[in-house]
Parts: C-alpha cells; structure tokens; sequence
C-alpha cells in the first residue's frame, strides 16, 4: 500500500473514528466527574551550613548531595509516623506517607515538599506538622554525637500554603487528552478495518486485480433498482453519462483491433451485468451502431424482462434449429437496436452455448450488426460465460463496488485469461462518487427538450455511412444469413 492509501481507508471509514472520538471524550468526561477535588498544599525549605566553609564550591556541592537525600527523608514512614502522632487528622501513616512528593531544582539547595488530599483544610494542615517535624528529625540527624548544634541548617522559605483550587480533575486537559486519544484510537480501527475488508472498494484496486484498463465507474443511484434503463428521465442522469464514457473508451479500448462481439460478464450473480449490458447497447444505439442485444445467460435470463419483450422463443431454438434467427429477433424501441432472447431454458446451457450452431450463428451476426453485445452467466458460478467470451472478440467484467472481494474479482480475471479471452477492461458499478463530482456534473449538465429526443439517431449515423436506417431491413438481412 502507498503513503494514500491509509487517509483513503482513514476517510472511508469515517464514522469509525467518529465513534471512537465520542467514546473517548464520554469516558474522560465520566472519569472528570467522578474523580474527587484535589488539593494540593507545599512547603518550600533551604539548606544550609551554621558558618561559611573555606572552600564554598566544595561546600555547595556537600549541600546538593545533602538535599537529594533529605528528600528520600521527606518520604520515609519515619516522618510520617511523627506526624501522625503529632497531628491526628483523620490519616494513616501509610496514607500520609503515599500523599507526599518532593522536588529539587537542579544546581540549587532548595527542596519542596508536596501533600496532596481531598480536604484542602487536612492538606494545609498536614503540610505544617511535616515541616515541623521534618526540621527537628534533620536537626536531631545532623547533629554529631556530644554536639549541640547541627552541622545542617534547614530553614522554610516559602509555605506552607494550600492551592485555592482543585489541582485535579482537569476538565479541559482530560477532555483534549481524551480527544487525542480517541483520534488516535479510531485512526488506527479505521485502518485495520480497510486492511481487514477484502472487499473491491475503488477503482483502482480493480485495474490492479484485474490487470485490465478500467472503461467506466458507474455511480450509484437509489432510483436505478425501479428503473434500470438509461432512457427517458434517467437518460439525463450521471449514471447515463457514465455508460456514454464507457461507450466511448469501448471503441477505443484498441483502434487497430475493435471488438465488434463484446461478452459482458462479472464475478458473481447480481453485480449489474445484465443492465450494463442492455445500458451499454442502448448508448451504442443512441450514437447510430447498428447493435444486436443477445441474451446467452441462458440459467437466469432477464434482458428481455429489462427490456419489456417476448422472451419465450429465442436463441436456445435458433441454436437447436428449430426457428430461424431473422424470426426472432426484435427491435426495441425507435433505435438501431435489435435484441435476441434467451428463449426457452435449456438442460445443457454449456453444451448448446460451445455448439458449433453457436460459432455459426455469432458468424453471421458479426456481419449483419457494427457491435454484438453478449450478456454471459457470471463467470465464477457456472462456465458458461468462459464458453461465450471464448468466442467473442473480447470480454467487459462488471465488479460491484463493496459486494465482490477481491480474491472473487482476480478468480473472474484468471477464469477469462486461462482460455486467452481478451479482457478489454473492467467496469466498477454502483460506485460511491464523491459529492463534489455529483454537483459538478448536475451544474454541467443540459436538459434536452422532448421533441429534440424523438429525432433517431440511428438515422443519422446510418446516413452518414450509407447504411440502412430500418431495422426491418436488418432483420430481413439477419433471416436471409441464417437461411
């Protein structure tokens, strides 16, 4: 993965982090309300020596060992127990002892003692025995046995006194400190996550699986469930103008080698095949190709149903013989579209699709249309979309964006390249496209007025290259190629 794809997995993720970051700052804002006010109260003491030494750097550097020691004496259950004793408060000599911290500046002989409590009168109180008592206990240490005065000087210069608000809880530090962590937290779910999913989720990953150009994105859209064909009102939509690109890089995917028979497959059941496929002969219609439709998905037909056709004769009966394609085929709509079914469900889909009759009749068709569009079986669930694309000029793999896994999509691909099919390229359908495309393309886009639609466009692409624009003539060419 490079240096993008985390913040692409980060972004895709989003609403893991989200909740993340709101768990963290619920949890630092409980804990803030149930930690108890603390106070703090400190007292600040210097060392020293009764009379001035001859050498003072010698004796400044005595001091500073000194003052690191007194504070090991500050903590110690010696002191604490003195102060107890002193001072009954409500504490043990444990409690009193686990409340105490100290701190030394370094270069210095200044010591700090600090005492910590929930009681902010006990803390202030319990810091002025410990200083009491800590100066006698170093008075009483320091002085030589016989002596009467200590070696050691230990004066208070600052203190005791007691914070005037609580040191802890902190509610702004806990609540950023909960932020951050949060941040942090989802940052790294969200990437495990996309690392964990295997399922296809851009664009890119498809060429890299597939290791074929990617022709088209199609985006998703709620209303395409209801009404699957790129005509009428959804003929103005984005998902109608992706088809139209995907036209487009279609017949330039190879200028030297066009594919005129294009078999459109996918991975698995469900992913949008059978509409690119209808979509995709619509748009090739609306440009002036002449375009035959054929349903070979002879399991699970549903173009004819797409379509609004009779699909009980077809072609499983041109392949057994039993009617004449000429007889068959139908015109859909006011373009250069003709559509043959599927026909009646045979028992041996494969067999009849492998059929010499089958290589015979995509002969003929070859020349009697400018592209032949195949909607195949998915590849994975049955072979016969490996048996159609075998003898097609090339095959267009439809992936559904978030439904396919990857390892499903490289299967598809090696089913197609075990044989020697040509994969012209791959088409992600129902794909999320950013807001910022979806507007651009809204505030882009022209209205056609109605009566402008109703001129065929057959008719004028037919015309510029001398072709007939009926499509009863067409069917009369397709009869008499059969015959």
């Amino acid at each position: 993965m490079d240096g993008l794809s985390y913040p692409r997995l980060i972004r895709r993720h989003w609403w893991i982090v989200l909740i993340t970051v709101m768990l963290a700052l619920g949890i630092a804002a409980l804990v803030t309300v149930r930690t108890p006010a603390r106070y703090q109260a400190s007292v600040t003491f210097f060392v020293t020596t009764p009379g001035q030494g001859t050498d003072a750097s010698q004796t400044g550097l005595v001091l500073q060992q000194r003052v690191k020691s007194y504070a090991d004496l500050l903590t110690s259950d010696r002191l604490a127990q003195s102060v107890v004793e002193e001072s009954p408060l409500g504490l043990t000599a444990n409690q009193v002892q686990g409340r105490i911290s100290t701190s030394t500046e370094a270069d210095t002989v200044l010591l700090k003692a600090t005492f910590t409590d929930t009681d902010r009168t006990r803390a202030l109180k319990t810091t002025e025995a410990l200083s009491a008592k800590f100066v006698e206990m170093v008075q009483r240490v320091e002085t030589p046995p016989g002596g009467s005065s200590s070696t050691i000087k230990l004066e208070v210069v600052s203190g005791p006194r007691v914070t005037t608000s609580p040191v802890s809880p902190q509610p702004v530090k806990n609540l950023v400190l909960g932020g951050l962590v949060g941040l942090l937290a989802g940052a790294v779910l969200a990437v495990l996550r996309g690392l964990a999913d295997v399922r296809m989720r851009d664009a890119v990953a498809l060429q890299r699986v597939t290791g074929s150009p990617l022709l088209g994105e199609v985006p998703y859209e709620a209303g395409a469930k209801a009404a699957p064909l790129i005509v009428g009102e959804a003929a103005n939509s984005a998902r109608a103008e992706a088809v139209r690109k995907l036209r487009t890089n279609l017949r330039f995917v190879d200028v030297h080698e066009p594919a005129r028979v294009i078999a459109v497959t996918s991975a698995l059941q469900g992913e949008g095949k059978t509409t690119m496929a209808c979509n995709t002969a619509i748009a090739l219609a609306e440009a002036g190709w002449r375009v035959l439709l054929i349903d070979a998905d002879l399991r699970r037909p549903k173009v004819a149903d797409y379509l609004g056709l009779d699909g009980g004769v077809g072609l499983t009966d041109v392949l057994v013989g039993d009617v004449h394609v000429g007889d068959v085929v139908q015109r859909w709509g006011g373009k250069s579209l003709l559509v043959l079914p599927s026909g009646a469900t045979p028992p041996n889909p494969s067999e009849l699709l492998g059929s010499k009759a089958m290589a015979d009749l995509l002969v003929a068709l070859r020349e009697s249309a400018d592209i032949v569009v195949i909607d195949t079986a998915p590849l994975l669930a049955v072979t016969d979309g490996v048996v159609v694309a075998v003898q097609a000029d090339g095959a267009l793999l439809v992936t559904q964006q978030g439904r396919t896994s990857r390892s499903q999509v490289a299967a598809a691909a090696r089913a197609l390249q075990s044989v020697s099919v040509r994969l012209l390229g791959c088409v992600l359908n129902m794909a999320k496209v950013a807001k910022a495309d979806a507007h651009q393309y809204e505030a882009y886009k022209v209205v056609v007025p109605q009566a402008s639609r109703s001129v065929p466009a057959d008719r004028a692409g037919a015309a510029r290259r001398g072709e007939p624009a009926m499509a009863g003539d067409r069917t009369q060419e397709l009869s008499r190629l059969s015959r």
